[in-house]
């Protein structure tokens, strides 16, 4: 019960390093999201319109990536960014733009293939109306995006919602420097296994605020779409 009201005192009393760490998990998140949605909606919309040889193996492949442990995406960024790889000049390792690269690698299966399932559910004569009226596979794509738009927002919640409760990728990449790359996954998991509960109690209330919030909006984009 201590640990509880104490928690919520490091909240309200706007303690600097807590509100610290929040705003740079959501900062982290927002980043990483924009980066995974960027390339992401486009592929999953691509996949939709295309008809081409493979299209299966190429929807599997993308439902794969997204199943992939967040370990190894992160080993597989480590790998790139480190000092030896093609990336490593950039410095990018243990630094925020390492975190966000990370947790938009993640994140960009995950709305590739949203993308691609929920525009499933559009008219099928949507994209062969615009065929027979001569678009362009440029024009075609801006309007599936445009007409699946509530999709979309779906899948960038999603997005939003998996790296905000990432924890292995962010340890990984960013190496949890305090004042630096931390952030409200790495500081929980590294605070309980020191046994200080306070701070990772009063984090663990901000991501359970975050979820259901992401949940929300989610439901209200599903139910504006129909």
């Amino acid at each position: 019960m201590e640990s509880l009201l104490e928690a919520v005192s490091l909240l309200v009393g706007g303690d600097r390093e807590t509100w610290w760490t929040i705003a740079t998990s959501v900062r982290f998140s927002l980043w990483s999201t924009v980066f995974a949605v960027i390339p992401g909606v486009p592929l999953g919309a691509a996949l939709f319109l295309g008809r081409f040889k493979g299209k299966r193996a190429a929807v599997a492949l993308v439902n794969a990536v997204m199943a992939v442990p967040t370990v190894v995406v992160g080993l597989f960024v480590y790998s790139f960014i480190s000092r030896s790889g093609p990336l490593g000049s950039l410095g990018l390792l243990y630094a925020p733009g390492g975190v966000v690269l990370g947790q938009a690698a993640l994140a960009f299966p995950l709305v590739a293939a949203m993308s691609y399932t929920g525009l499933q559910k559009l008219d099928p004569r949507y994209g062969e109306t615009l065929l027979t009226l001569g678009a362009g596979p440029w024009r075609r794509l801006a309007a599936i995006i445009r007409e699946g738009r509530y999709v979309i927002t779906q899948a960038t919640l999603a997005a939003f919602g998996r790296v905000a409760g990432e924890v292995g990728v962010s340890m990984m990449l960013g190496g949890n420097i305090r004042w630096y790359t931390r952030t409200m996954t790495t500081t929980i998991a590294l605070d309980a296994s020191k046994g200080e509960f306070e701070r990772a109690l009063s984090l663990g209330f901000v991501l359970l605020a975050l979820a259901l919030l992401v949940n929300f909006l989610s439901h209200l984009a599903v139910r504006d779409g129909r």
